[in-house]
């Protein structure tokens, strides 16, 4: 029986699990209580191996987690700020900035060369924030749904894995994100509201009530959980074709810098179609922040399919850009405070006896 579905799990794109460390070819296995997790046995052993700084699934191993995230969206983001102030701007006044170079054109003619850093505190403070939970509960819930699947199933099911746990993640982040990217696009689209937070923060809120900060967390949900499963899993997929097709030679043989590398190009593929997916959501949500009193609905209806691609060339260009160094940047962080760092799924001892693939 099954010898019969062994062509089946070898082809199936949603298996492999991302639990067992592998040096130098070995596979270690410590000798712990049977009922331990095997997430956690195969990474703990590992971890004194390799002398990590704490066991894979910690308290401190999500903490740290979520310091690489603050540093990768933070940081990332707010270097791209006159891309995005430029791309904002196409979405939302499509006859006044007609292309990204004629856009920083008519922008730095009224605003000067400053005007390009319009919205930096916002997107700084926002995407920190939104950094933090992403990558942070991404682990989170990467592990906690392993866990519930049991090795062989999140082999087997590996990518709905990634899927499941990256949208989850990015509900909540989406939540940290809204009030400060509320505030941005109002910033960066609407000249003369406001120059600075300090100022637009109190305007929004006399004006609409705390709903000046939240009324965008729907569309976000939609620009941002799409985007964040498309980062997540094309990335860890991509990463797993580098390594078997293109790298040529082991993870475990590869340099640190070498594996950042695999990482830096992984982010980048990943970038592209993140960029894609998410981009009429973008739109709408662009437009929404600088509006008052339109849904989610109206302005979709008013931009038409035409319209909410606008801009899509540019963003393009900083997502995929933005993705392969927030991939870069996190995995540095996880590299310097040498936290454990899965390779490439492999397929569980358990699973290859039943389908008849060992001797």
């Amino acid at each position: 029986m099954f010898s019969s579905i062994a062509p089946l799990a070898r082809h199936n794109p949603f298996y492999a699990p991302h639990f067992q460390l592998v040096q130098d070819g070995v596979r270690k296995r410590p000798a712990e209580p049977a009922g331990a997790p095997a997430t956690r046995r195969g990474l703990a052993a590992a971890s004194a191996d390799e002398e990590y700084s704490c066991e894979y699934g910690s308290l401190k191993f999500y903490a740290l987690c979520g310091v690489g995230g603050v540093l990768s969206c933070g940081l990332t983001h707010t270097g791209v700020v006159p891309l995005d102030l430029v791309k904002c701007r196409m979405q939302v006044d499509p006859q006044k900035y007609k292309s990204i170079f004629n856009g920083f054109s008519v922008t730095i003619n009224e605003d000067g060369v400053r005007g390009l850093a319009k919205g930096w505190a916002p997107t700084f403070i926002g995407y920190s924030m939104q950094g933090l939970c992403k990558f942070g509960f991404y682990e989170v819930f990467k592990i906690l749904y392993g866990n519930m699947l049991g090795e062989e199933n999140a082999y087997l099911w590996r990518t709905s894995l990634y899927l499941a746990a990256s949208a989850s993640a990015e509900f909540f982040a989406d939540i940290a994100l809204a009030p400060m990217e509320a505030a941005k696009v109002r910033i960066q689209t609407q000249p003369g509201y406001a120059n600075t937070l300090r100022q637009a923060l109190p305007k929004m809120f006399a004006e609409e009530g705390i709903w000046a900060f939240y009324k965008g967390v729907a569309p976000l949900w939609m620009r941002q959980i799409p985007y964040t499963m498309m980062k997540f899993a094309c990335f860890e997929r991509t990463v797993e074709a580098l390594y078997k097709y293109v790298v040529p030679k082991p993870r475990s043989e590869c340099t640190k810098g070498e594996q950042l590398v695999v990482t830096f190009v992984a982010g980048y593929i990943a970038g592209v179609f993140c960029a894609i997916v998410s981009h009429p959501a973008d739109s709408v949500v662009s437009v929404l922040n600088k509006e008052k009193g339109s849904s989610a609905s109206q302005v979709l209806m008013r931009l038409g399919f035409k319209g909410v691609w606008k801009g899509l060339f540019a963003r393009i260009i900083m997502i995929g850009t933005l993705t392969a160094l927030q991939w870069f940047i996190y995995d540095s962080v996880k590299v310097y405070f040498r936290l454990p760092r899965p390779p490439p799924p492999e397929m569980p001892e358990s699973l290859k006896k039943k389908l008849g693939l060992t001797e």
